[in-house]
């Protein structure tokens, strides 16, 4: 029995229908030469096999009395493995269109709280003859790279499905769920836990506190440049209350052109996202006279994860990145991009030992719900000052190639959250040499036909991109910011970032265009 973080409710506090708090992932899957089985019945024998190595899979929530404290994790004897893995077909012809239309509508569905917080679909059909396999889980079990740990557990590195050892019998007491005095018994002891590790933080604390001061401080300008002290985000039509209906679309990246593009214009993989996002909403939104004279805020979640931890739970913290979109010239758009990423991460670096602190408040499940609930139905999201306009996250996925019961995951594209104020959401996951672009919204804010024409926005952002000039050896050796989610031990020797001169755009050698693979309304993927 693991009681949760405050950190791990609050996406199970923060829920709503309208705002189903799990993550995903869709996996283009190549079927082995000559294949002739049931691809859905290997997919569930494969994962009966290995509910035992993740406890994801295998542990549900039980619910404290009157809500006092966090929910914990218990054991669930009894899963229904027909349930949780469902197998559906696409109507012909089975485009990817059809395809991201129904990983919308299934990612808009609530996940049931009796049972483990998981659903798996095997998905047929396609035109293209591949086989496509989506997956969810709540993010109060899981994150970003906690995710990455469990595809190691669930898929493989060769054709041959590796043989796990079977789960030890457990020794239990029979009951079905937990008694009360169990379950405040708990919450006392994990409450005076976290009491005493907080108190033993502080003298730390005080020293990050100090420190993060300093570095905040230290981030001057150069005399008439831009401020780093990033103010309110301005209202846009993303800062609006949403429903549960979504738009999914997706586009793939060669992750070595991507990273050889950032150090041939003077930035990291982060930078290249960030601009391409910052291009892609600035003409969405002038094309409708939407823009707002401010620049753009964006939300980046940052993992704060020892390297080594595979614990399935969540340590991130957000940062805010300015997009810079009221900057005209793109070369000063771009320094300005990459200057606001890195000011944002040396303060968190500064501060990593003290924001995944756990601190536990009575009552706080039923006021957490209350103050979702009334956010979504005052429409208060369109009323407040917003912190950021959207969120874009750049997540570390498995560097090596990976199978699924044998077939051959050729795409590994994420599916993630919007909520009441930022009802856009742009994940981007590195896979096999690939970046993987998943964008999930509101379908009232963003519908699906406008999701695919930002993902048109995005291709050009990046041809407009590969046209700047190249800035020689000045930033060659930087590093991705977010990519890792880890401090770039580099940047403290980097006292300022060089400067990107305006110049006459020149086209760069073709070696250094980046394909790119957009399954937007394609049945396959191709390269444009």
């Amino acid at each position: 029995m693991d009681q949760l973080s405050g950190i791990d409710a609050s996406f199970l506090h923060l829920e709503t229908p309208e705002t189903p708090m799990h993550v995903g992932s869709l996996l283009l899957l190549d079927l082995p030469r000559g294949y002739q089985g049931d691809f859905y019945e290997d997919v569930k024998a494969m994962l009966g096999k290995r509910l035992h190595l993740s406890p994801i899979l295998t542990r549900k929530l039980a619910q404290m009395p009157f809500e006092l404290a966090e929910p914990v994790w218990i054991d669930d004897d009894d899963i229904d493995l027909d349930y949780h893995v469902r197998s559906t077909t696409l109507r012909r012809p089975g485009t990817m269109a059809q395809l991201e239309q129904l990983i919308a509508r299934l990612h808009a569905s609530l996940l049931d709280r009796s049972r483990p917080l998981w659903e798996a679909y095997v998905i047929d059909g396609l035109e293209n003859g591949q086989i496509a396999f989506y997956f969810k889980a709540h993010h109060s079990g899981v994150d970003g790279k906690s995710g990455a740990e469990l595809a190691k557990v669930l898929y493989d590195t060769t054709p041959q499905i590796r043989e796990v050892p079977p789960p030890r019998r457990k020794r239990t007491s029979g009951q079905y769920q937990l008694g009360v005095t169990e379950l405040l018994q708990a919450a006392a002891t994990n409450a005076a836990q976290q009491y005493r590790k907080l108190a033993e933080l502080l003298p730390t604390a005080a020293k990050a506190f100090s420190t993060a001061a300093s570095v905040v401080a230290s981030q001057r300008t150069e005399k008439g440049g831009r401020s780093l002290d990033l103010g309110l985000a301005p209202n846009t039509i993303f800062n609006d209350s949403i429903t549960n209906q979504r738009s999914y679309s997706t586009m793939s990246l060669p992750l070595a052109n991507v990273k050889s593009l950032g150090k041939r214009v003077g930035g990291t993989v982060n930078t290249i996202v960030m601009a391409m996002c910052s291009i892609a909403l600035h003409r969405f939104l002038k094309e409708r006279g939407l823009l707002p004279k401010e620049p753009l805020i964006a939300m980046v979640p940052v993992s704060l994860r020892a390297e080594g931890d595979s614990a399935m739970n969540n340590q991130v913290t957000m940062v805010r990145v300015e997009l810079a979109t009221d900057i005209d010239d793109l070369p000063t758009r771009f320094k300005a991009i990459h200057a606001s990423s890195e000011a944002a991460k040396a303060v968190v670096r500064e501060l990593k030992p003290v924001l995944g602190v756990n601190i536990p408040i009575t009552g706080s499940p039923w006021l957490m719900t209350g103050l979702a609930s009334l956010l979504g139905r005052s429409n208060l999201a369109s009323r407040l000052p917003a912190a950021g306009n959207v969120v874009i996250s750049n997540v570390p996925g498995p560097p090596m190639q990976l199978y699924v019961a044998g077939a051959r995951i050729a795409d590994y594209f994420p599916v993630s959250i919007p909520y009441h104020g930022s009802a856009l959401n742009i994940t981007v996951q590195s896979y096999a040499g690939l970046l993987d672009f998943g964008l999930t919204a509101c379908r009232r804010v963003l519908s699906q036909e406008e999701s695919h024409e930002m993902i048109g926005h995005l291709k050009a952002a990046l041809r407009e991109i590969e046209a700047l000039p190249s800035v020689g050896e000045a930033v060659s050796g930087a590093t991705t910011v977010l990519e890792s989610n880890e401090p770039d031990k580099a940047s403290k020797k980097r006292k300022s970032v060089a400067v990107i001169e305006p110049k006459a755009p020149r086209r760069p050698a073709a070696a250094n265009k980046v394909a790119i693979r957009s399954n937007a309304r394609a049945g396959s993927s191709k390269t444009d």
